[in-house]
């Protein structure tokens, strides 16, 4: 069963994490989940690990017990004039700005965070498997972004994006040398095997780290 972070003297902690930064379509989104101390729930786990109906009931739980939480997206166009790491933070800042109540500490799934104003962080490497709050976050921003993927399937049918989200598939991809780019690919990414992209994994200054934690050490 996942847990909380929870330290002393911090009385609210945030869970955060985002869906979509690998796909060639679509937004990307972030949310921000804050849940009581003593929350628990046997079914709750990383959203990816989870079946579509599981991940909807969970939404459920989590939107009427968090004491807090918030859903924001980043889209196509601004993810193509930022790149996707930074629109990734953006949304999450987003969402963190959204919270009817201010967290003390904010965890966040994977190893790089731009900081929050003033709220210390820590980085938690597959967190998302490990503490509650961000498995909450992670099942809010798959199943907010599925349901927004789904809506641009209606006006674009041909992609698949009713099952594949906007993710590289095959499919997706001989949809595309088919059809043609939509209004909402990603136009910086390689939507094509013949098509240069942008290095998203090249260092960039303001990406500070607080703190990262391996899964090996969350679980101690």
């Amino acid at each position: 069963m996942l847990r909380s972070y929870h330290q002393k003297d911090i009385a609210f902690e945030a869970g955060c994490d985002e869906a979509g930064r690998g796909c060639l379509a679509g937004p990307v989104f972030a949310a921000a989940v804050i849940l009581p101390p003593k929350f628990r729930n046997k079914l709750l786990n990383d959203s990816k690990q989870l079946k579509a109906s599981d991940r909807d009931k969970l939404r459920d739980v989590v939107e009427k017990e968090a004491i807090a939480y918030a859903v924001a997206s980043v889209d196509n166009l601004e993810i193509d004039r930022i790149n996707i790491l930074k629109a990734s933070f953006r949304a999450m800042h987003l969402a963190l700005d959204q919270l009817k109540q201010q967290p003390g500490y904010i965890l966040v799934d994977g190893n790089r965070f731009v900081p929050y104003g003033k709220i210390p962080h820590a980085c938690i490497v597959k967190g998302d498997g490990i503490y509650a709050s961000i498995a909450a976050a992670s099942i809010l921003a798959k199943t907010y972004r599925d349901e927004y993927m789904h809506r641009l399937h209606q006006e674009y049918p041909h992609f698949g994006w009713l099952e594949n989200k906007g993710y590289p598939t095959l499919f997706h991809r001989d949809a595309i040398r088919a059809h043609g780019e939509t209004p909402y690919h990603r136009k910086t990414f390689r939507l094509l095997p013949d098509q240069p992209e942008l290095d998203f994994n090249a260092p960039v200054a303001e990406y500070t780290v607080v703190k990262v934690v391996s899964p090996e050490e969350a679980q101690d």
